[in-house]
């Protein structure tokens, strides 16, 4: 016959899998950032890709110049998107491990370990490539010299 866990093997169980659960959460709004960002940035280009046959030679290469960067940040925040979703997976995977030997009386010690620092690793990637694509975006929107020069 099949042994029932404790209800408080149970309790601690959910208790150690706390802090991972609340790593997804901080996940999840890094993810709500990101497709956000992902959005605005393809708002723009879609803008600056109807305008286009109307540019002068001189706006074609302003905002060419601008279309290129765009597309490079769409590429940075795909990547970060990736890698927050693949560090959200390994945390639900850290998560089931944690449960799984726990009710299986299993020794997954160095598993759990490595799923941890692989989401650490992966969420780590993701926040780096976010911060680039901040740096990447104010590249854009950098006020003309000439312009500040004019102002009182």
């Amino acid at each position: 016959m099949p042994t029932i866990p404790a209800i408080s093997t149970i309790a601690q169980t959910i208790q150690l899998s706390l802090a991972p659960v609340f790593m997804l959460a901080g996940i999840g709004q890094l993810l709500n950032v990101l497709a956000g960002r992902l959005s605005r940035v393809i708002d723009r280009a879609r803008k600056l890709e109807q305008l286009h046959p109307n540019f002068s030679a001189a706006e074609r290469t302003r905002y060419g110049w601008e279309l290129r960067l765009l597309d490079r940040r769409m590429t940075i925040i795909n990547a970060a998107l990736f890698l927050a979703v693949s560090s959200a997976i390994m945390t639900c995977v850290l998560i089931a491990l944690l449960f799984i030997a726990e009710l299986a009386k299993l020794h997954f010690g160095t598993a759990v370990a490595l799923c941890f620092i692989l989401a650490m690793i992966l969420l780590i990637a993701a926040l780096v490539s976010f911060i680039f694509e901040v740096r990447m975006s104010l590249r854009a929107f950098r006020i003309r010299p000439e312009l500040l020069r004019d102002l009182p």
